[in-house]
């Protein structure tokens, strides 16, 4: 039996899957990460570890799902988006990376955003180019900022990774990159699909830095004989290219054709749309609210927001108010609270916000307690608040963009709950659905090692194959409407407390 190994590399942990060639899910593994913070606002990992946790997770599979290592057939590599790991001269197998990564959450390069967009001519010119804005998380400035605060290091480095990429040279020996993951780096031509020369000349970069990019089916390279023995495989299997975790994902969730849209609640909270088109936000005066990307599927482009605390604020909540009660308990006590929790908001910005508000400084608070309110009051507007965030998304893409939305398919700790769900599509305004795909990133890889070995022709037939819809739930019209001016009263409380964050941040 031929079985088909996901791969993919979190910032909490490294997840492994082995499916069939009919796409069933035969088990999965997991190896935990740690994240250091040198600083407030710092976010480093070792990519050492990375290694570590991809050899544990992937001998625990196989074990579980007790199958002969000879069966795997192919092999698909999915990652945290946008970290940077910086390598020396000839990197081979057994690389050793020069300083621990830089991560997506990372807020340390505000200045070279800047400097980015003033090399690029400004935002829109940059959108243009890029398909994106800069951001902090993004991968370029953090190569900036290397230059310019560790040059000794800076002027060892010959090649930049992105972390995925990282154990693709660890497991083939190869350098590359594929073309989801590479459009968050912020060098890519998104609508040619290449690392764009010209803002790399700008930049006063060197193209050699960044590997050569494929499309996520493209095979790359095989495991080495080294790498097979570490993992417990045999040498010689194929390593496609793979995706970036919200490309992966979306492709384990079917999110491959128009009108079809997910929405993630993970830690960080993701909406994500396919499009057949490259299709940018520019409307308003920030544009670039969300991203427009390369999708995992081959010559088609995807649009994505995230927010940084979504289901992180859930968490947040019970460990520092109640840490003796299960999440489940809380959101049925929210579930028992009034919509709108009588009149209490609660702004999910813990860690800065990244969509809609491109702003660091950007701080979470309750607004509007009195006595009255409970815990199941604060629970409640939790809730609401997470969810009107990812609304956010909604809008933009829906409402300025004017994206298709048939349908939006729930994933991560938001969908567990029944609550939560309903919730969702009262605030969305959209049906939403469940599939019987619940695995992620990894299982999206998994399809995508099956379409570069053949086991189907192309992405979309895989997705066919493989994942249907179980559960589909309708907004209830009289909430959908009390949702509509909660959300309106929700969205005016950034503007009127930026300047205030912004004080608090300095």
């Amino acid at each position: 039996m031929s079985v088909l190994l996901g791969i993919d590399i979190g910032t909490s942990g490294t997840k492994t899957l082995l499916c069939d060639v009919q796409g069933g899910v035969l088990a999965t593994g997991h190896a935990p990460h740690t994240v250091q913070s040198p600083r407030p606002g710092w976010s480093e990992q070792a990519p050492g570890q990375w290694w570590s946790a991809t050899k544990k997770a992937v001998k625990q599979v196989i074990k579980k799902a007790g199958v002969d290592a000879g069966s795997v057939s192919g092999i698909g590599l999915s990652g945290q988006m946008h970290g940077s790991v910086f390598l020396g001269k000839e990197p081979d197998e057994d690389a050793e990376a020069l300083r621990p990564a830089l991560l997506w959450n990372d807020q340390r390069t505000a200045e070279q955003c800047e400097q980015i967009e003033r090399a690029a001519g400004g935002r829109k010119k940059l959108i243009n180019m890029v398909g994106n804005p800069a951001l902090t998380g993004f991968q370029a400035p953090k190569v900036l900022w290397l230059q310019k605060h560790e040059p000794t290091v800076f002027a060892k480095t010959a090649h930049v990774l992105l972390p995925k990429d990282y154990i693709r040279l660890r497991l083939t020996g190869e350098l590359a990159t594929e073309v989801s993951d590479a459009s968050g780096t912020l060098l890519l031509d998104v609508k040619k699909r290449k690392w764009n020369a010209k803002l790399i000349g700008l930049l006063g970069l060197d193209a050699a830095l960044f590997p050569r990019c494929v499309e996520s089916h493209e095979v790359t390279g095989e495991l080495t004989k080294k790498a097979a023995k570490a993992l417990g495989l045999n040498p010689g299997v194929p390593v496609v290219g793979g995706a970036g975790d919200q490309a992966a994902g979306a492709v384990g969730n079917g999110i491959v054709k128009r009108g079809i849209v997910s929405a993630t609640l993970g830690t960080s909270g993701v909406v994500f749309a396919h499009a057949d088109e490259p299709v940018y936000d520019t409307a308003g005066p920030t544009p670039g609210r969300v991203h427009t990307m390369c999708s995992a599927v081959g010559g088609k482009w995807c649009v994505f927001g995230c927010m940084l605390s979504a289901a992180g604020s859930l968490q947040w909540f019970r460990d520092a108010l109640a840490p003796k009660v299960g999440f489940d308990k809380l959101v049925e006590e929210a579930a028992g609270a009034p919509a709108g929790a009588d009149g209490l908001f609660f702004l999910p910005y813990l860690t800065g916000e990244r969509c809609p508000h491109q702003d660091p400084d950007a701080r979470g608070c309750f607004i509007g307690l009195t006595p009255s309110h409970t815990r199941a009051h604060l629970a409640r507007a939790v809730l609401e608040g997470v969810t009107f965030g990812m609304a956010d998304q909604v809008r933009i893409m829906h409402g300025d963009m004017e994206i298709a939305m048939s349908s939006i398919r729930l994933s991560g700790g938001g969908a567990k709950s029944a609550f939560w769900r309903q919730l969702q599509a009262d605030i969305y305004g959209k049906p939403a659905a469940l599939t019987n795909a619940s695995e992620g990133p990894a299982y999206g890889v998994a399809l995508l090692a099956g379409v570069g070995t053949g086991v189907w022709k192309h992405v979309p037939e895989a997705c066919a194959a493989a994942i249907e819809e179980t559960e589909r739930l309708k907004p209830d019209a009289k909430a959908k409407k009390a949702c509509a001016a909660l959300h309106n009263r929700y969205a005016s409380l950034y503007p009127a407390l930026a300047p205030t964050f912004a004080r608090l941040a300095s």
